[in-house]
């Protein structure tokens, strides 16, 4: 059970993220309000070029990226460790978006590997927790935009030309949204929602204005804006292209109280269930963040029972074995 990890940010929270944490009763609530609107869990990812903002301690002490490197199959699992060496591979957030979130983009693993020196760039997923009735997410632009037309929207921050030309998509608690690299996007305020990412703290900002950050000397990860919009994704994305990134797999419930959420778009990148127990939830062995977002029960492993509740995140190694869950009881489970 991990207690909250909420480096400081540009964007303001709205103290969900204490709310939902704090019904959990177990003393690992943050602070509410102010500028700590995201929780990194079970984190081996730092902030860009804030190290080690935003890495993860263990409740006895130990960085989890020495805990791994220490004991990589024991965490990871031997086919993982194979494939992507000691490395989680994914990382995963709780937001709270007191405010909207400022539309930009985050590069995809060609243009990481070419520019920044990572074999990760960063799609991410969205499974929503809470939403105000009013709530959108941006997606993509709804028509082709020309390079010099974004460089100019971007010097200018020419913000309403930007949002003009996006999807605005209602979403509401309980959706699910896969994001690509390299698509425009912007979460509104009044949204609590887990995310799943690649391991990476790559952002590309194309508006600024109004947060409390200087965007124009680090909105372009040091490449310069007209390298840095070079990972833009600038065409058109049609409502039913949109409709695709949120829409979970035909027959998605793969076995008793487990669902699958994302499209299968995402499934080079992170898996992202709903877990329902009927009457319980079986959990294959592997590395994976398990976020308690309704009711209470138990989770069973081969060498434990934990009481779970709402707003609690767990951190399961692979050699937790198969794990089960079990009660009254909602969660949503994230995995490479």
């Amino acid at each position: 059970m991990l207690p909250a990890n909420t480096p400081r940010s540009f964007y303001r929270d709205a103290g969900r993220i204490a709310a939902f944490r704090g019904a959990a009763g177990d003393g690992t609530a943050p602070a509410g309000g102010g500028y700590h609107p995201e929780d990194w869990v079970a984190s081996t990812t730092a902030r860009f070029q804030a190290a080690p903002a935003g890495l993860t301690v263990l409740p006895d002490g130990r960085p989890l990226t020495d805990a791994i490197a220490a004991d990589p199959v024991g965490w990871l699992g031997a086919d993982h460790v194979e494939r992507h060496g000691a490395d989680p591979a994914i990382l995963v957030k709780l937001l709270d978006a007191g405010e909207r979130l400022p539309l930009h983009v985050h590069p995809d693993g060609r243009f990481a590997a070419s520019h920044l020196a990572s074999p990760y760039g960063k799609a991410e997923a969205w499974v929503i927790v809470d939403a105000a009735p009013d709530a959108v997410v941006h997606l993509g632009f709804s028509r082709d935009v020309g390079s010099d037309e974004l460089a100019g929207w971007v010097a200018r921050q020419d913000v309403g030309e930007m949002l003009a030309s996006t999807n605005r998509i209602p979403v509401r608690r309980g959706d699910a949204v896969f994001c690509p690299a390299g698509l425009p996007h912007a979460i509104g305020a009044g949204i609590l929602l887990v995310e799943v990412q690649e391991p990476t703290d790559f952002s590309v900002l194309l508006e600024w204005t109004g947060f409390d950050l200087d965007g124009a000397a680090v909105g372009h990860l040091g490449l310069g804006f007209d390298e840095a919009l070079r990972c833009v994704d600038r065409a058109a994305w049609s409502e039913a292209r949109i409709r695709g990134l949120a829409a979970a797999r035909p027959g998605s419930t793969t076995r008793p109280g487990v669902e699958r959420l994302l499209p299968t778009a995402a499934d080079g990148f992170f898996t992202a269930e709903r877990l329902r127990p009927a009457p319980d939830a079986v959990l294959d062995p592997a590395f994976s963040v398990v976020v308690v977002t309704a009711g209470g029960g138990e989770l069973s492993t081969g060498h434990e029972i934990l009481p779970v509740r709402a707003g609690m995140t767990l951190l399961v190694p692979f050699g937790a074995g198969t794990c089960a869950l079990r009660g009254r009881v909602e969660a949503v489970r994230l995995l490479r």
